[in-house]
């Protein structure tokens, strides 16, 4: 399963972590994601969403 979510495609970005003396190495960061019971054409389906998604409203849980 990829970290992404099924509403905004959210996916994992990638930078560098800095240490204290600015020696640098690969990081990433994941998105938030929660699995969600929803209802999407009348059945019910278990989507990956993320946070941003759950709070702005754009699916609505069971």
């Amino acid at each position: 399963m990829a970290r992404v979510c099924d509403i905004c495609n959210k996916g994992k970005l990638f930078g560098n972590t800095v240490s204290h003396s600015h020696r640098r190495g690969n990081r990433a960061w994941a998105p938030n994601l929660k699995k969600v019971r929803t209802i999407v054409n009348g059945s019910h389906v278990t989507l990956d969403v993320c946070t941003r998604c759950i709070r702005s409203g754009k699916v609505k849980s069971v």
